[in-house]
């Protein structure tokens, strides 16, 4: 998914730690995409390897709320607590949302059923926003 997102030139902001943000990282910079990692922790050094710019934020958990406001679409992977929060604050911010691999069942989630329809629906929403001149 990472890979995908980084060949269209865009960039991949994450909480920056290990498991699926480590693994979306990993294929973003393994494409010269740029990775942005917001850290919960004070130490930027904790960031995974294929992480371009850490941040640390010091915010535990409310690191999401940034994750969610920052990003023009979301892709949930799974339904851990943590994801389960940024679906919230994206719902809250009316953030695109898509689900994979056991996301959320919620309303405001469309599910996807491949990395490749994820990274194909966020092309399209941001061609959708773009301006028109």
């Amino acid at each position: 998914m990472g890979r995908g997102l980084a060949e269209l030139g865009l960039s991949v902001i994450c909480g920056g730690m290990g498991g699926v943000m480590s693994a979306a990282a990993k294929g973003a910079h393994s494409a010269g995409g740029l990775t942005i990692g917001l850290l919960p922790g004070h130490d930027w050094r904790e960031a995974n390897a294929h992480i371009s710019i850490p941040i640390a934020t010091g915010l535990s958990e409310a690191r999401n709320m940034i994750i969610a406001k920052s990003a023009h679409a979301l892709i949930a992977v799974g339904d851990s607590h943590g994801t389960l929060s940024e679906i919230a604050y994206g719902l809250h911010f009316g953030k695109r949302i898509f689900g994979l691999a056991g996301a959320a069942q919620l309303e405001g989630i469309e599910q996807v059923a491949t990395t490749d329809d994820a990274v194909r629906r966020t092309a399209e929403v941001l061609l959708e926003a773009a301006p028109v001149k």
